[in-house]
């Protein structure tokens, strides 16, 4: 048998397989109690639908409040922060000491803890090296050696 008659066989089948199917579905669909049964399960369906539907717009409703109330309190918690100091950002409030050193070092364009020592009063070089150090750990200050000294320089703003 060729290649093309057995396509057309094949096809009769099915064609008489679809057929039979759709004359019966058309006959329980003349029956109104099959009718009926199908609207009644549609509706019931719909009905489903539309409770999860509800209960989804409850929940985004909810989140939306949430996020208003969020805002709300971000905006007043913003009004209230302090501004932040010039050329630094908000997070980098420095004492009143270490503003002082950074303005020292920047003036100077380098400074090693000996000249932090004797301008600053400090008693020891380890007091004057630790402010620098902790002052280079916040990133407003790198630091270089150059031979024994280490020197701290002000980084750009």
């Amino acid at each position: 048998m060729s290649e093309e008659k057995r396509e057309k066989q094949e096809f009769a089948h099915e064609y008489a397989s679809t057929s039979s199917e759709f004359e019966e579905f058309r006959k329980k669909m003349q029956d109104p109690v099959v009718v009926g049964a199908m609207l009644h399960r549609l509706t019931e369906e719909r009905e489903s639908a539309n409770l999860v539907l509800k209960q989804i717009n409850e929940k985004l409703d909810k989140l939306l409040a949430v996020e208003e109330r969020l805002k709300s309190l971000e905006q007043k918690l913003a009004a209230t922060a302090p501004a932040p100091a010039k050329g630094l950002p908000r997070e980098l409030l420095l004492p009143e000491v270490d503003e002082e050193i950074l303005a020292f070092v920047r003036k100077r364009g380098k400074a090693c803890a000996e000249e932090v020592q004797a301008k600053f009063g400090y008693k020891g070089r380890n007091a004057a090296s630790s402010r620098l150090n902790r002052l280079c750990d916040a990133g407003v200050l790198g630091k270089a050696q150059v031979g024994r000294k280490v020197f701290f320089i002000a980084k750009q703003r």
